[in-house]
């Protein structure tokens, strides 16, 4: 990571509000992320304020927001936005509460290129401020000092912190059987049940871990997060591997994973492997199932005809794991709004299955944590009305004044699942976030 990118996250610090954009040098189908720092607020929208724009749903009170004064903004949707959009709700326990909803302009824009140099022109341009301007906020950035005995522990304690787990395995393997009468009796074909892992007491530098995660675990949708409200500093550390919807001119794109193995030790095992994911018949029937799914989703807002999947079961390899991988597209309807595709796709099928609404009823059936942001979205909007958003899974979550720690997997459950395989892979998928405290 270059010196003055590294110098930028850690001014970006002092500020009560900011998010990063990383997308890790990884090539991916359609673009990873942009990669973008957004600093401060100049003006923000959140479900915690009295927002007075009519009874509309988040998405449209944010696409007002956004039409009162076309700019960048940046922040994210939390999963439990479901229950604006159907006639559902979430009672589980939430020791984090993050608002269900959170953007906001930036103060400061700052965007690099794939390497993590700073990209002069565009940083100036957005900013709408003068090269001498901008330069003078360049020289405070570099006059920041990174500390090099930074830990990742604020107070490395004597022995590690226990990481604790919401479901036991045996109660995991118990629901994973439930689940699958479900799906003999016909009420879901598919659903994603996640386990929350947690840390108490966790006194943690939160941009130590962005970065060690970012060492064992590259992403192209890896997202480093941070609000405030009242006297709490709220953190997600992401270590993100899915898209979940992008809007580019007219064009819609979305990414859905489903499907996922371990890295082998050799190549020729890292080869069978792939293989293994290519071929499975269980992974392809998941994958297949929330295609279909999200083609739905997109057709709601598209142009009669254009939804269609250009790529089916893509098999792309990271640094822990490989993933099967598909591309939705389709064409934004005249008559429908950026917000309309988004809400109309929301929350992603990846992470309820299907059918989506009795789906995420179950989900708060067999879960024990509320998902709150996880599971959720985080990106950015732009002053065109474009737009690129991710899947919020392998993410660290970390609330400063409550000192709490949480990440939650998950993974799809099928007829076809074996409860303890399933078990396992939750597992391999906790690993990179679970090796930072172990």
């Amino acid at each position: 990571m270059p010196i003055f990118l590294q110098k930028s996250l850690q001014w970006a610090q002092d500020f009560k509000t900011f998010v990063y954009l990383n997308p890790n040098e990884i090539a991916y189908p359609h673009e990873p992320f942009l990669h973008v720092l957004a600093v401060g607020e100049k003006r923000k929208i959140s479900s915690i304020e009295n927002v007075n724009i009519g009874k509309n749903t988040s998405f449209d009170k944010l696409y007002n927001f956004w039409k009162n004064k076309n700019s960048w903004l940046f922040g994210y949707f939390n999963y439990d936005l479901k229950n604006e959009l159907e006639d559902v709700f979430s009672n589980n326990l939430d020791r984090l509460n993050f608002p269900e909803f959170y953007f906001f302009e930036p103060t400061y824009l700052f965007f690099f290129d794939n390497k993590g140099n700073l990209i002069f022109d565009k940083t100036t341009a957005e900013n709408g401020l003068d090269d001498n301007t901008l330069s003078k906020l360049i020289e405070e950035i570099e006059s920041t000092e990174i500390k090099s005995d930074s830990q990742l522990l604020v107070s490395p304690p004597t022995t590690k912190k226990k990481i604790n787990c919401r479901f036991s395995e045996e109660e995991y393997l118990q629901n994973v059987e439930k689940i699958k009468n479900h799906i003999v009796e016909g009420d879901v074909y598919e659903l994603n049940l996640c386990i929350e892992f947690f840390i108490e007491k966790l006194e943690l530098n939160p941009l130590e871990a962005y970065k060690e995660l970012c060492k064992i675990s590259k992403m192209p949708f890896s997202s480093f997060l941070k609000i405030t409200i009242d006297d709490s500093e709220k953190y997600a550390i992401c270590a993100s591997p899915e898209r979940f919807l992008k809007k580019t001119g007219n064009t819609l794109i979305s990414q859905p994973i489903k499907g996922t193995v371990k890295r082998g030790k050799t190549e020729e095992e890292d080869e069978a492997l792939k293989n293994y994911l290519r071929t499975s018949e269980k992974e392809r029937a998941e994958n297949m199932m929330i295609v279909d799914l999200v083609r739905n989703d997109l057709a709601r807002s598209a142009e009669i005809g254009s939804t269609h999947a250009s790529e089916i079961f893509g098999i792309y390899s990271f640094q822990q794991v490989h993933q099967m991988i598909s591309t939705v597209e389709a064409t934004l309807a005249q008559d429908k709004t950026w917000a309309d595709a988004l809400k109309n796709a929301f929350p992603m099928g990846s992470m309820t299955g299907a059918p989506k609404i009795k789906a995420t009823e179950l989900i708060e059936k067999y879960e024990k944590t509320k998902r709150g942001l996880y599971s959720g979205s985080i990106g950015y909007i732009t002053p065109r009305g474009d737009f690129d958003f991710n899947v919020v899974i392998r993410t660290l979550f970390y609330d400063t004044l409550s000192k709490y720690a949480s990440f939650q997997v998950g993974g799809a459950i099928t007829y076809d699942s074996d409860p303890q395989s399933e078990w396992e892979e939750c597992l391999l998928k906790a690993k990179a976030i679970r090796s930072l405290f172990e």
